[in-house]
């Protein structure tokens, strides 16, 4: 619960070198590129995606994400950014905002003529929207626009089903100039199991937010109280929080709660 509150306050804080002028950004560049991407979208497998950093939100995603990951975008319009947080696995939703953080800490050190010679492939684990399997994508980030300070204003996202389908491992990204093809030092694998929960586990996790102790969930999941104790301890592990509380919180952020 902590890392990630402090992965949310020193991504917010990376964000803070932008100074946006609203009167500056010009949108009709955003619809252009939309009205572009829906065409590609088209006659391309891959996923695209738009991300505002001015707005902070989403101003475009393509419909390939329904057809490739079988996501309800209206449930997307519902909720925003949150709706794809929820669907990556926990430790790799950690394990991308470190990445993010460190890509855009790097693009503001850098000049602004450079800023768009910079991309991040990550390949991670998400949630299908009907089964609720994870499923390995490719995702590819990289800058569309700056705006006429050298903010980045536009991120493009284009996301592929991942041949490797080990679902045993963590994020796997690089971070690279694709101009001359040098990596960043940050070159990583995350490959922990933290955060990753059972069936049971989502279920204990579920009554307990509910407010059941543990004698009341073991007679509902026909287990004994000692089970379900040892369901609560491995589930304060896995998040790394220390209380019941915290794991609701934490698990909510993330999407794991019904």
């Amino acid at each position: 619960m902590d890392e990630l509150n402090q992965l949310y306050q020193e991504y917010n804080s990376a964000l803070e070198a932008s100074e946006f002028d609203r009167e500056a950004l010009d949108y009709s560049l955003v619809e252009k590129h939309i009205d572009f991407l829906t065409r590609l979208d088209v006659i391309e497998n891959s996923a695209i995606s738009v991300f505002d950093f001015y707005r902070k939100e989403h101003v475009f995603v393509s419909n390939n994400y329904s057809k490739m990951l079988k996501y309800d975008l209206a449930e997307f319009e519902a909720k925003g950014n949150d709706f794809f947080n929820s669907k990556v696995h926990p430790v790799d939703f950690i394990a991308n905002m470190k990445t993010g953080i460190e890509l855009l800490r790097h693009l503001y050190r850098i000049p602004v003529a450079e800023r768009k010679n910079y991309k991040v492939v990550s390949d991670y684990r998400v949630k299908k929207q009907k089964k609720g399997e994870y499923i390995r994508i490719i995702e590819q980030h990289q800058v569309l626009e700056l705006d006429k300070k050298g903010n980045i204003w536009l991120a493009l996202s284009t996301v592929d089903i991942s041949p490797n389908q080990d679902l045993t491992g963590g994020v796997k990204c690089i971070i690279f100039n694709s101009k001359t093809g040098e990596a960043l030092p940050f070159t990583t694998e995350h490959t922990g199991k933290d955060g990753y929960l059972s069936k049971r586990e989502h279920e204990v996790l579920n009554l307990v937010k509910e407010g059941l102790p543990s004698k009341e969930i073991a007679m509902k999941l026909y287990i004994s109280v000692h089970t379900v104790n040892t369901h609560r301890q491995r589930i304060l592990e896995k998040l790394n929080v220390s209380n019941s509380y915290e794991a609701i919180q934490y698990a909510a952020r993330l999407g794991l709660l019904e």
